[in-house]
């Protein structure tokens, strides 16, 4: 991993009147890449340097993680906030246009910012994150209620961050690794990694305020047109907060639309079977 960490670098940029901090390798094309929840840049360090053989592949630590600003508002975190600070990033690198994938959180922002803003999306990939209708949809049923029971818990004041922080930051290990099928896809020094993400000051609660405003920001749209930007969804089928059939249907909603499921994997799609996602997505962006 050394050798391949000396060829990305640690780059900054201010958007939207956040500084925001990135990795990037490669040259080309934008390819941006949006994180998840409890995660930061690092959770695409397997996709990386595989596609900067054709990219520019930029790696956002998103607003409120790792080493970006964490603005104090709770309100700092609406998907307004969110998709401009996309936009400001895609402009002030320069480009008008970009490749956007995002998992969980970061699928969520990058499905908003498509419907916002789909003349700035050659093509989406979008990992283990439902289309926003199949979400409100599936929040209507009881099983889906049930496995996204943490969300509730997270609406609460200071308990979520006093749990995430209990013994050293435990419960990371456990919301990844505990529900992780390949269970060897994360080592010790990738746990702690996330771990020491989440401790920088005033992290805990800025990514607690993505989840205090989930209603208004995933749910708050009803009508839905149909998406013009060519599209990939890689699932993990194993994924134990979101399930399966949330996915179903999901053609109805984009015009060029495809789906890869892979079985015996989680939700951390991308980093307990990077070989098989990076495949996907290659075909994908030469089909």
């Amino acid at each position: 991993m050394s050798v391949i960490q000396n060829l990305w670098k640690h780059e900054y940029i201010i958007t939207n009147g956040v500084k925001l901090h990135y990795v990037t390798q490669g040259t080309g094309p934008l390819m941006l890449m949006l994180h998840g929840f409890p995660e930061f840049w690092y959770s695409w360090r397997h996709q990386i340097p595989e596609f900067a053989q054709d990219f520019q592949v930029v790696a956002l630590d998103l607003r409120g993680y790792n080493d970006s600003d964490k603005p104090k508002d709770q309100s700092a975190y609406v998907m307004d906030e969110l998709v401009k600070d996309v936009e400001g990033v895609i402009q002030g690198l320069g480009y008008d246009k970009c490749i956007l994938v995002g998992h969980d959180w970061g699928g969520a922002i990058a499905w908003f910012f498509a419907y916002a803003h789909p003349e700035m999306v050659e093509r989406l990939i979008i990992l283990n994150l439902p289309h926003p209708a199949k979400f409100a949809q599936g929040l209507r049923t009881y099983q889906q209620l049930l496995r996204s029971w943490y969300i509730f818990l997270f609406q609460l004041p200071w308990l979520p961050e006093l749990l995430l922080q209990l013994s050293d930051y435990e419960a990371i290990e456990k919301v990844i690794q505990g529900t992780a099928v390949n269970k060897s896809a994360f080592t010790p020094a990738d746990i702690d990694a996330y771990k020491n993400a989440a401790a920088k000051r005033g992290a805990t609660t800025a990514m607690l305020n993505y989840y205090r405003n989930i209603f208004s920001n995933l749910f708050s749209q009803e009508n839905w047109e149909i998406l013009a930007v060519p599209t990939l969804m890689i699932w993990g089928e194993n994924d134990t907060a979101l399930g399966k059939e949330l996915t179903y249907d999901t053609a109805a909603y984009i015009n060029d639309f495809q789906i890869k499921y892979i079985p015996n994997c989680g939700h951390w799609v991308q980093q307990e079977n990077p070989d098989l996602v990076n495949q996907y997505m290659r075909k994908f962006l030469v089909s």
